[in-house]
């Protein structure tokens, strides 16, 4: 089939198409057989995939092969709407495609054109060829047919092959077999006559290259038929300076009885009547053996050529019968899965997407969004774009013994337990089960409300991690210290007084118990600066606080906020933004539209453990603490929280008077007296 270089009317298409939101992305609807006929009409813009590779998918390889036309290992759009084409021709109703059947009724073809006249002819030699007689066909019917030409083939060959070749094998009909037993003992009798060899180059050998009375003693106490692998390792006879192999009589028991088919097979043509063989007769055989084996696999190799091009040759010719029952059985299903996405959204059983693998199982909850990975390179430079939280890991089976990388998107729930090295149990689509290992964890927001404690989790790791490290180190360190000196306490005992080596040990005892504050000092730093940060907020509200009682409840809500309110707001953005599209492009797909996971529709893609409540007494729970328990100790806390916002804000009674200024003394200014010589002046003044 040719391949589709343009499709037309991408741009300016009449066709009326229906739409509908799916994932939060607008969609075009592909639902009838209508739609298919047109689909070549469709805007190329309003594909969600624009290429996806043909292996690695949970779909039939063989029908995205022969969708491949350019045989370059990716299907494309001007290769998808090839396809749709071709079957609506061939096909009389293109309503059936939608319907998916397994098998095409003869009535359905259309062989009015030249492409549905092909497919039918084909379909009934194959039915004639097979000896059935029914008016439809099936992917069995087109695999015995296969099967049935093959053997055909392979009987024709092996007739004309022994009419033109003159060779004989050298053991007639039984040389395979002759094969088979000259290989069991090959390397036992090449040990043997290397032994007789050395024994030649220095009879003293003899001794050592024979199997000795001690070795055979070591295990004569016990069952000796229980011990034939180790009278196995024994030399196949007793070697000697001779160098002759004896063929009745003198062959390690453990090797009798490959000895004896041997003899039947091979030493009884060659060596009729022989006692003994020497080595230039063994290499007779194997020389003659050798050469059969170079003329079997060259005519085993031409002869495959041969078959498989015969087979070639049949497969074109019936190749439209197998597309067309391949694809009225798959190509609606791609269709909704390479346009639309429909499949991944639906979210009912047995509707997968074909990129999606399995199940994985890990801290009681099933994620069902897991896909094959094929190139870590890729996802570590793209998934992280995705704004999801992503596991990786390595699968292996136990059973097949195969190996394969996943990423699974864990979209709801905690992440309190989730670390690299975790194992887990993945379970691909056919059901068998892989163990499974966290290799990577690329961390993104889950939810509002895990976003909500996260910033006091990371803290307390933090704190945790760097508390555990130093007193690790300093154990470490101290550890290597104390036994440096006990070793060289021991070395030097002789030199040094009892009092003074006790005293050393005291000060070193006393030395490594001692607390190392330096260790500790960045994190107590660290912890001081926080609480100094919160203190000094407080204080700057002190004046809010005094003023109402309540204040003091919504300055706590205030600080909760203020340090979980940006990560539940960045968590609330890329939870609005999350896209599987970064995973499958790094996977090989080419995708065209946003392939969102907004929280609901996440909530879906991975289920939690639930458990039924329970009415019997558990001997081993925890005591249940009476409700007035609970309720004293919340009030509690509330008392221990009011307390420190009235402290770090100075509004503690005891505060507050010792913070009142004291009043200032009242200075008295007493008018001074008047001189009599003055109030004489003023009155001469008044008269004049």
């Amino acid at each position: 089939m040719a391949k589709i270089t343009k499709i037309a009317n991408l741009q300016n298409n009449s066709y009326d198409w229906k739409f509908s939101t799916v994932g939060g992305v607008t969609r075009v609807n592909i639902e009838t057989g209508e739609d298919l006929e047109h689909l070549g009409e469709l805007d190329q813009k309003l594909w969600t995939v624009l290429s996806c590779p043909v292996a690695g998918l949970e779909f039939d390889e063989k029908t995205l092969r022969l969708m491949d036309t350019d045989h370059d290992g990716r299907i494309r759009v001007n290769e998808v709407v090839a396809a749709s084409k071709w079957l609506c021709k061939v096909m009389r109703d293109p309503e059936l495609i939608v319907e998916g059947f397994s098998r095409v009724n003869f009535s359905d073809i259309n062989s009015d054109n030249d492409e549905g006249k092909a497919v039918l002819e084909a379909a009934k030699t194959i039915l004639a060829r097979i000896g059935k007689e029914k008016e439809s066909i099936d992917l069995d019917d087109v695999a015995e047919y296969m099967t049935v030409f093959e053997e055909k083939c392979r009987a024709e060959r092996a007739a004309a092959e022994k009419e033109a070749d003159p060779y004989e094998p050298p053991y007639g009909d039984k040389t395979e077999d002759a094969l088979a037993a000259v290989n069991a003992l090959k390397d036992k009798i090449a040990d043997f006559f290397m032994r007789c060899k050395l024994i030649q180059f220095d009879d003293e050998c003899s001794g050592v290259l024979d199997v000795s009375v001690e070795r055979v003693g070591a295990i004569s106490a016990g069952n000796m038929a229980a011990n034939a692998a180790e009278i196995a390792t024994y030399p196949l006879s007793r070697p000697t300076k001779n160098a002759v192999l004896p063929v009745n009589e003198g062959i390690n028991p453990a090797w009798q009885a490959a000895f004896a088919n041997l003899k039947t097979l091979v030493l009884d043509v060659d060596f009729a009547g022989r006692e003994s063989i020497a080595e230039d007769d063994w290499n007779a055989v194997l020389a003659k053996l050798d050469e059969y084996v170079a003329w079997r696999d060259d005519k085993n190799a031409a002869e495959e050529k041969i078959i498989a091009d015969a087979l070639a040759v049949e497969a074109a010719a019936i190749e439209p019968v197998d597309r067309i029952v391949r694809y009225c059985r798959d190509f609606f299903k791609f269709v909704h899965n390479f346009v639309v996405f429909k499949d991944f959204y639906s979210r009912k059983p047995g509707t997968e997407a074909i990129f999606q693998a399995g199940q994985l199982y890990i801290d009681q909850r099933c994620c069902d969004l897991c896909v094959k990975v094929t190139d870590m390179g890729k996802q570590a430079a793209m998934a992280g774009l995705s704004g999801m939280y992503l596991i990786y890991c390595h699968c292996v089976s136990k059973v097949t013994g195969k190996e394969m990388d996943i990423v699974a998107a864990l979209t709801d729930g905690d992440v309190d337990n989730m670390r690299e090295g975790k194992n887990a149990v993945f379970y691909d689509r056919s059901g068998q089960d892989w163990d499974a290992t966290v290799t990577k964890i690329i961390d993104n927001p889950i939810s509002v409300r895990q976003a909500f404690w996260s910033p006091y989790r990371k803290f307390g790791n933090w704190v945790t991690d760097k508390i555990t490290k130093s007193a690790s180190e300093k154990e470490s360190k101290q550890f290597d210290e104390m036994t440096s000196k006990a070793d060289t306490a021991t070395t030097n005992i002789a030199a040094k007084a009892d009092g003074a080596e006790a005293a050393e040990a005291k000060a070193a005892e006393k030395k490594a118990q001692m607390f190392d504050i330096a260790k500790f000092a960045g994190i107590f730093a660290a912890i001081g600066l926080a609480i100094g940060a919160i203190g000094g907020a407080l204080a700057a509200l002190g004046g809010f606080v005094a003023a109402k009682w309540y204040n003091v409840i919504l300055l706590v809500a205030a600080v909760i906020i203020l340090i979980s309110g940006p990560s539940m707001l960045l968590a609330w953005l890329k939870l609005r933004k999350r896209n599987l599209g970064p995973v499958l492009n790094a996977n090989g797909w080419a995708i065209n539209s946003k392939i969102k996971i907004n929280t609901a529709f996440g909530a879906s893609l991975t289920s939690m453990a639930q458990y039924p409540k329970l009415v019997a007494n558990d001997p081993f729970a925890d005591k249940k603490t009476p409700w007035w328990k609970k309720l004293l100790w919340w009030l509690f806390v509330l008392v221990v929280v009011a307390f420190f916002v009235l402290l770090f804000t100075h509004n503690l009674p005891w505060q507050k008077a010792k913070a009142k200024p004291e009043p200032e003394p009242v200075e008295v200014v007493e008018e001074a007296p008047v001189e009599p010589a003055v109030e004489e002046a003023v009155e001469v003044v008044e008269a004049e």
